[in-house]
């Protein structure tokens, strides 16, 4: 008999829709996570041996090769790190947004491929999650109810935390990072991927994300860092241009000192305005 759909294979398929750069496949309970070419499992590279210097040296390869500059090496695991993360908050942020459901995905859950066209991410379904009263998840095993919206906010930062937690042990003593500035790019993952997919569902999607994240992160949320930090700028025709101000630095002026990212800390305002008023042109 065919397994019952999981509480976010429906996330996950819309995702898809709007995103066909990243795939999520849910295992069924005894297949085995993908093996060989690039695939990685999370808890191997959280235990930060020959796995993670594989996975890094890609990313090595990648920067010499697209912009012809050797990176430090702290550099390099900053962007592998990045690379990781960024998919890896929306398996928990995606589900959320879309449908008010938490999954508990600890790293022995997840493996990740990024070397052919696009990400895949192998998940094995997880042993619980939370939703709220009224969900139809609810009657699903592993449901776990939660009272209001703020109790479910408070399982999407613990859920997140509880897998970057590991993957951030293995990644930073290569990036030369601690505590604070590691999970400064937790928190602009967490932020900057699901408004990335939102501004793909449409406008009414990404300002209801901001809207969404600026309560996800108020602020003062440990381990993470400041918070979600959008705020408006006025292009020159009068028009609202929305941004953010990143809580981390991902290192790239460093291969490129003259392209920094528009919500860089190191991108002044005006900077920003003329990146703004170029994207939404293209």
């Amino acid at each position: 008999m065919p397994s019952a759909p999981s509480a976010t294979a429906q996330a996950y398929a819309r995702l898809a829709e709007v995103f066909p750069g990243l795939t999520v496949t849910e295992l069924g309970p005894a297949q085995p996570f993908p093996q060989g070419g690039g695939w990685v499992a999370a808890t191997e590279l959280a235990a930060g041996g020959a796995a993670l210097e594989a996975f890094l040296a890609w990313d090595d390869a990648q920067i010499v090769r697209d912009y012809d500059h050797q990176a430090r090496p702290d550099v390099v695991a900053s962007f592998g790190l990045h690379r990781y993360a960024w998919p890896a908050c929306l398996l928990i942020t995606v589900p959320w947004f879309l449908h008010r459901r938490v999954p508990r995905l600890p790293v022995t859950h997840v493996s990740y491929d990024r070397t052919g066209d696009g990400m895949r991410m192998a998940v094995r379904p997880p042993d619980s999650f939370a939703c709220l009263p009224g969900d139809p998840a609810a009657l699903l095993p592993g449901a776990r109810v939660v009272g209001d919206e703020e109790a479910l906010r408070a399982e999407v930062r613990a859920a997140i935390a509880e897998h970057h937690e590991p993957v951030l042990a293995g990644f930073g003593p290569r990036a030369r990072r601690r505590g604070r500035a590691l999970w400064g790019m937790v928190t602009d993952e967490v932020v900057e991927g699901l408004w990335y997919v939102a501004h793909l569902l449409g406008e009414d999607e990404q300002r209801r994300a901001r809207r969404e994240l600026e309560l996800l992160l108020p602020g003062a949320t440990r381990p993470y860092v400041g918070s979600a930090a959008f705020r408006e700028l006025t292009g020159p025709d009068g028009a609202a241009l929305p941004t953010r101000d990143r809580a981390s630095c991902c290192m790239f002026y460093t291969v490129r000192p003259e392209d920094t990212c528009v919500t860089c800390p190191r991108t002044c305002d005006a900077d920003r305005v003329t990146k703004l008023m170029a994207a939404a042109a293209s």
